[in-house]
């Protein structure tokens, strides 16, 4: 079974963490080859080059680059894939005619977020509605996903991402973490995420302040880049500077994660709609209760009361009242954390995520369904 795997970029983020997440998952298959095809030499994810399959990239110069269709064709022929998988709703565009030519399966994963109000004038809902009727399968990691795409029922599969222990065996002492960013409370809130339009910072900083008005043992702790950095740290006011800390770009991320007493989501609803948040993962999976804004996948995930809490109102007061009660009330912060970590342990786990693809490929390759030889 070949299967090609196309996405724009490897820059950090969470569909490319998923698709690195499978391909290792994939791996253990001794039925499954794969190859990895991008259109940009954006790769942040440098342990690509450990999985051991080939990497192809195909850069567009300019942007709107038609010879990529081309040059994807050519790749189609010489490796014969059986399944075209592909990631972006660029990279769908450019599959369907190399799919179609070829008599290759085209798998569209393109929903990976569950934005509201869409439109015409909205790029991914605009390539969405041109390339799922040429998909033989559409694939969202969100069932609310799905459902904002307006993804055909009878080829739309949500499968729900997968988490790798493994990411937190071998993980920083806190100790050395806390000196690095020089964190010198003994309560955490952090908060993982690009610092884009899509992620409110904005909130995420004033909610700080008004916690820290009232309590002088917490620091609050952003882990992400992006061009609103420099604006968002701006908003700090003198007093807070060492206790409001965005640290940039991070690559022992979980390292970071597991300071955090609290992990949280703040999501600008009015740019964008989480799917399942890779972050979110990150936090249960660390034992972390989760605060984060209700909508999009984020309930498929969060458990209202079990796991943590869900805000329906983007306003400082809602925020900084559930994170002091959490404070007010370690033991109950201590048991959502280990239920979110037995949920991801049986629900969103790297083996489950990857036996939920192979089947799929299996499905549409007209092969009867069976659990793998994993070696």
């Amino acid at each position: 079974m070949k299967i090609m795997m196309l996405n724009d970029n490897l820059v950090k983020g969470g569909r490319e963490r998923r698709l690195l997440e499978l391909l290792k998952g994939l791996a253990q298959y001794p039925e499954v080859t794969c190859e990895l095809v991008i259109f940009s030499d954006k790769i942040a994810y440098q342990e690509v080059y450990d999985l051991g399959i080939p990497l192809h990239i195909l850069e567009r110069k300019p942007a709107k680059d038609p010879r990529v269709f081309f040059r994807l064709y050519q790749l189609c022929r010489k490796f014969q894939p059986d399944i075209i998988h592909s990631w972006g709703s660029m990279t769908s565009v450019y599959a369907i005619p190399a799919a179609k030519m070829l008599g290759i399966k085209l798998l569209n994963a393109m929903v990976a977020d569950a934005p509201q109000n869409q439109g015409w004038r909205d790029t991914h809902w605009l390539r969405g509605r041109l390339t799922f009727p040429f998909s033989d399968a559409v694939l969202g990691n969100s069932r609310a996903g799905l459902q904002a795409y307006g993804a055909p029922r009878f080829k739309s599969h949500c499968f729900h991402n997968g988490f790798d222990f493994k990411r937190i065996a071998r993980l920083k002492p806190a100790t050395e973490v806390r000196t690095q960013f020089g964190i010198e409370t003994p309560l955490v809130v952090g908060m993982v995420g690009a610092v884009e339009d899509r992620k409110d910072y904005t909130l995420f900083v004033e909610v700080a302040k008004a916690v820290l008005q009232v309590r002088d043992d917490v620091s609050f702790v952003a882990v992400g880049d992006g061009k609103n950095l420099a604006a968002c740290r701006a908003r700090i006011p003198a007093a807070y500077q060492n206790r409001i800390i965005f640290t940039g770009n991070q690559n022992e991320v979980e390292s970071i994660i597991n300071t955090f007493d609290i992990g949280v989501l703040m999501t600008n609803q009015s740019a964008h709609g989480e799917g399942i948040s890779n972050a979110i993962m990150e936090y249960m999976a660390l034992g972390k209760p989760v605060v984060a804004t209700w909508g999009g996948g984020t309930p498929e995930i969060v458990t209202e009361g079990e796991t943590g809490y869900l805000i329906r109102e983007a306003t400082t007061t809602a925020w900084a009242d559930k994170l002091i009660y959490l404070f007010d009330h370690p033991a109950l912060a201590a048991r959502m954390g280990a239920a979110g970590r037995l949920r991801i342990q049986h629900f969103f786990n790297l083996e489950q995520m990857t036996s939920s693809y192979f089947q799929l490929y299996q499905r549409l390759l007209g092969i009867t369904p069976k659990h793998p030889q994993i070696s």
